[in-house]
């Protein structure tokens, strides 16, 4: 062990630290060096949406400590952003993770002693009513204890500003200052003013359900009342808000997964409550299979995410994955509004640069504005918040299973897209069709296209270093040709350009500074590098269009496309 690490380590044995993490971090001293290495090595990094690690003690772990210098970091800073308020105040909410509710009342403390007025939810809740809650309620700020789809060993820290999105500048770095400048955890105030903290009750729900409802389409009644919709909240907070709304909405035959209807930060029934694998959704598959349903919906933990299966033609359930559920909600949602004769002339879409191009061709079929963020929805949050009074946000979202409809939430919300996607299922079924042939219908009018993601694992301080020379390579070294096809195109977010390869020319970028590298080859194959900003992995978004003239083409195409990009991820050596 270093010096350094037995130096910090040794400060958490003071009084300052209460006894059980005395005790632990006195065991790893004597017991598992490696271990305490990698609880102290670092700091955990508080980075421009929060924090996001491993439970534990240490600077480099979730804790009562790290949380709670995270928020006095917050407070300080809210106190310099509304030097003249006398009546600041943040909402606080948590899912289902283990010590979620212990961290939730560690902020809430942090911030009363801070003289913020605390609301806290009584119970866990999903985090897009957070953002809708931060709104609704007139704050300055709004925190979410969460680690999103994360195994059961981590939790996380979401911050979230007045207009009910997450941070981003100046507040990010403004708020990473303030964590970064207090240097030890006697300069938190732990000590809660109990009459600074309001433990919300039921107002909230009801008001956010109210909202929700209002975005419900209303037709379709017989065939809502026939659908089968096999739902699980994979052990997490969409069971308080999805099952309700969908009743509310019409839906008679919501199956409930019930072993996973249970809250449970240990996650017992699936390896990681991840709805973008198809693993995660099994159970409610196999119920689906049982009950005759039409339709599966999973959401992860925090509820702000949501994977779907449906039934093809032929009665197979068939997983849809991100793109494709994101073009079924903007194609829905923009051909109601088109046969109502409702499409704004100032209304936009919003996806991410990762997110399938197939949404930028959807928006310009239908004459709506299309605005492309860097990855994370609070870029898409803010591309609302700039354009509120002067463009309405018609819908939108991510590739990672987070779409969003209507602007009262600033967050992606799997509540919401719970019931558009379900309503998409009954207008599909109205038509005698399948969702699988809706998504053949957008291929064959807007291209078809194929995704896939890739992601390499790489934990730890090498991981890190490993993942930052993977990016160095592909700027100082980039690829000229791929599976034989020249690349015409590289996008450098960091550096903030774009430069043509076959005329050499170069031209700025409009989008902040990311460390994302995107690829784009003449045979129509485009491909993006970009670490996670929560996760020990780095991504590879692997993409494909080829024009289809009919279902049997499109048929046809899939398996070329499928070994394009096998190719490509072969030449990388993924």
């Amino acid at each position: 062990m270093s010096p350094e690490i037995i130096t910090k380590a040794n400060k958490w044995l003071s009084g300052s630290f209460d006894l059980e993490t005395r005790t632990e971090v006195k065991r790893l001293m004597q017991t598992d060096p490696n271990m305490l290495t990698e609880c102290f090595y670092t700091d955990l990094e508080f980075g421009t949406g929060g924090m996001r690690g491993k439970m534990g003690v240490g600077t480099n772990r979730i804790n009562k400590y790290t949380i709670g210098q995270a928020t006095q970091g917050l407070a300080n800073y809210m106190k310099k952003q509304f030097p003249r308020a006398t009546d600041m105040s943040a909402v606080i909410a948590h899912d289902s993770r283990n010590n979620s509710p212990f961290f939730s009342q560690v902020c809430a403390d942090v911030l009363s002693a801070n003289g913020i007025k605390a609301h806290l939810f009584s119970d866990l809740r999903p985090t897009p009513e957070l953002s809708f809650a931060v709104r609704e309620l007139g704050c300055n700020a709004g925190i979410v204890i969460t680690a999103s789809h994360n195994p059961k060993e981590y939790n996380g820290y979401k911050v979230y500003w007045d207009d009910g999105a997450q941070i981003i500048a100046p507040h990010d770095t403004g708020i990473i200052s303030e964590v970064r400048a207090i240097e030890s955890v006697e300069e938190v105030n732990f000590s809660a003013n109990s009459d600074l903290i309001e433990t919300l009750d039921d107002t909230i729900d009801r008001k956010y359900l109210a909202k929700v409802q209002s975005l419900s389409v209303d037709g379709f009644k017989e065939e809502k009342k026939k659908l089968k919709i096999v739902f699980t909240s994979l052990h997490g907070t969409g069971i308080t808000m999805v099952p309700q709304v969908l009743k509310n909405a019409g839906f008679e035959n919501v199956i409930l997964e019930e072993t996973q209807a249970i809250p449970s930060g240990d996650f017992p029934s699936v390896e990681s409550p991840n709805p973008e694998e198809r693993s995660a959704l099994r159970m409610a598959i196999e119920l689906a299979e049982k009950e005759d349903g039409d339709l599966v919906l999973g959401t992860d933990p925090d509820a702000d995410r949501v994977g779907m299966v449906a039934r093809n033609s032929s009665g197979e359930l068939t997983l849809i994955n991100g793109n494709q559920a994101c073009a079924l909600i903007v194609y829905y949602r923009l051909e109601q509004m088109k046969t109502a004769g409702t499409i704004p002339a100032n209304g936009f879409i919003a996806k991410t640069v990762v997110t399938s191009d197939l949404i930028s061709n959807m928006a310009k079929a239908y004459g709506v504005k299309l605005y492309e963020t860097l990855t994370g929805f609070k870029w898409i949050a803010s591309v609302i918040r700039e354009q509120e009074g002067k463009e309405i946000f018609l819908g939108g979202g991510e590739e990672s299973y987070g779409y969003l409809v209507g602007d009262f939430v600033r967050d992606k919300d799997a509540v919401i897209s719970s019931l558009v996607l379900s309503e998409c299922a009954a207008w599909t079924a109205s038509k005698g069709k399948t969702l699988i042939d809706i998504l053949d219908e957008i291929y064959l009018k807007f291209g078809h296209f194929r995704e896939r993601l890739i992601s390499v694992v790489r934990e730890g301080k090498s991981g890190k270093e490993e993942i930052q020379a993977m990016m160095d390579g592909f700027r100082t070294n980039p690829p000229a040709t791929l599976i034989g096809s020249k690349v015409v195109s590289i996008t450098d977010i960091l550096n903030g350009t774009v430069t043509d390869k076959v005329t050499g020319s170069s031209k700025v970028l409009g989008l902040p500074s990311s460390n994302v590298m995107q690829f784009t080859l003449e045979n129509g194959l485009k491909f993006t590098a970009r670490p996670s900003g929560t996760e020990p992995k780095i991504k590879f978004y692997f993409s494909v269009n080829l024009k289809a003239s009919s279902n049997e083409e499109i048929r046809e195409q899939e398996g070329q496309m499928n070994e394009m990009i096998a190719e490509v991820v072969k030449e990388l050596g993924l």
